[in-house]
Order: structure tokens, then C-alpha cells, then sequence
């Protein structure tokens, strides 16, 4: 039992902290579980974490979400940078296509592949905003290119936040439309995983309820002192620990 509880701590510490930074929440979870196998990892678990950054993310931005008459524009934009990833990884899903980048090769070279193309997106020159300049046009552009982290390793938040960087948003409002665009794709994969367990017999514990709790507050304080620390610092520590991890990956696989 006391085995089964630091396995959802680790898994909730993982998931809360990994989903909003630029660093692949995937790839660390299926990394962790595929290394030390753990036994506590399963489907239901895993839409328990998610499940869990999801209410925190909604509730962290819930003022901007449930004042509808003020934000309508920007809550319609989210709506529609969304669509790319929810066709496209819905095709993925009915392919098996999703479970074939489950890859410990494809996590390594797209940790390192878009840990460097996010170091040049964080150079560029940046003057734009969300309140003035995201428009249908910008916000499709990066809901196209958020389909890629559908590839482990690539990270939603990441690609999302090089995008807007691409487009001279400032890292504060990369960052925000990058968790705002979270919400979408963390309702989407907790309702697939929620599809796939409808109708098999599986026990929701306690560890399911921990999952939740704890991923919720990881994924909280994640978001809140991500943005703090993102108004003053560049993203290149997250760069760094990209390549990191890469290298060290690299030289698992092809040692």
C-alpha cells in the first residue's frame, strides 16, 4: 500500500509539474513508468492525473473562463485553436498510431529537436499581446502546430509557447495562451481515457482520489509560479534540462 502511495505521488508530482512547463509531461511519465515499471500506473490513473491539472488549471484561470460576456472573443479563439489537435489526435487515437510514439527514440530526438528550436523562438524580438493581437488567424497557427505534441516529447505547452514566441507574443501572454489552450486538450484526453474505461470492471480506490488531489495542487502551484518566474527569466533553464535529458536518453539507447 505504502509502495502504491509514492508511486502516485511521484506520478501526481510528474503530471502536475510537466504539463505546463515546456518539457513534455508524456515523455516523463512514460520514461518513469517504463524504467522503474511501476504498478500503480495505469489507465484510470492517468485520467485521474489529468482530470486533476484540468481542474486546476480551470480554476486558476476561472475568473477569465466564467465571465463569459467580457471574454467571449478570447474563449471562442481557445475553441478554435483547439480543433486542430482534437481531429488530428482523435486520428491518432483510432489508428494506434498515438501508441506507436510511445517511443523511448522518439521522446529522446524530440526532447532535444524542440528544446532547441524553443531556444531560438524565445530570442525573438517580442511586442504583441493577447488583449491586442491574437486574432483567428495567429491562434490557428499554433492550434496547427500544437497537433505535434501528439509526438511524446515535443510537449503541447512547449510547442505552443514557441509558437507564440514565433509570432512575438511576450512570454507572459505565451505562457497564458499556451494554459488556456491546455484546458481543451486535458478535457479531450480524460475523455478518451474515460471512454476506454467505461464498461471494464476497475476499482476507483483511494489512489484514484490521491491522483486527483495531488495533481490538481501540483498543477496549481505549477501555473501560478511559472508565470511569476516567466516575467523576469528566460525559458533557457527548461532548455537546458531538454537537452539534458535528451543526451541522457541518447546514451541509454545507444549504448
Amino acid at each position: 500500500m505504502l509502495t502504491n502511495i509514492i508511486e502516485i505521488i511521484i506520478l501526481s508530482l510528474i503530471q502536475g509539474i510537466s504539463e505546463f512547463l515546456p518539457i513534455s509531461s508524456s515523455a516523463h511519465l512514460i520514461v518513469v513508468s517504463t524504467l522503474y515499471e511501476f504498478k500503480s500506473s495505469s489507465l484510470l490513473i492517468d485520467v485521474s492525473l489529468h482530470l486533476g491539472s484540468l481542474l486546476a488549471i480551470v480554476f486558476f484561470f476561472r475568473k477569465e473562463l466564467f465571465d463569459i460576456r467580457n471574454n467571449q472573443k478570447l474563449l471562442l479563439l481557445i475553441i478554435i485553436g483547439s480543433i486542430p489537435l482534437i481531429i488530428v489526435g482523435y486520428i491518432f487515437y483510432k489508428t494506434g498510431l498515438i501508441y506507436f510514439l510511445r517511443d523511448i527514440k522518439i521522446i529522446a530526438w524530440a526532447t532535444l529537436i524542440f528544446g532547441i528550436i524553443l531556444y531560438f523562438a524565445d530570442k525573438c524580438r517580442f511586442d504583441k499581446k493577447i488583449s491586442s493581437n491574437l486574432n483567428f488567424k495567429v491562434i490557428l497557427y499554433i492550434g496547427l502546430l500544437q497537433t505535434l505534441a501528439l509526438i511524446p516529447g515535443v510537449s503541447r505547452a512547449g510547442i505552443t509557447i514557441t509558437a507564440s514566441r514565433f509570432l512575438r507574443f511576450n512570454r507572459f501572454d505565451s505562457s497564458k495562451i499556451s494554459f488556456l489552450l491546455a484546458i481543451p486538450a486535458l478535457a479531450g484526453a480524460s475523455v478518451l481515457g474515460l471512454k476506454d474505461i467505461i464498461g471494464q470492471n476497475f476499482d476507483v480506490s483511494y489512489l484514484v482520489f490521491i491522483a486527483i488531489s495531488l495533481s490538481f495542487l501540483f498543477s496549481y502551484f505549477t501555473v501560478k509560479y511559472f508565470l511569476e518566474y516567466i516575467n523576469k527569466f528566460s525559458l533557457n533553464i527548461f532548455i537546458i534540462y531538454r537537452i539534458i535529458v535528451a543526451i541522457i536518453l541518447l546514451l541509454i539507447i545507444y549504448n
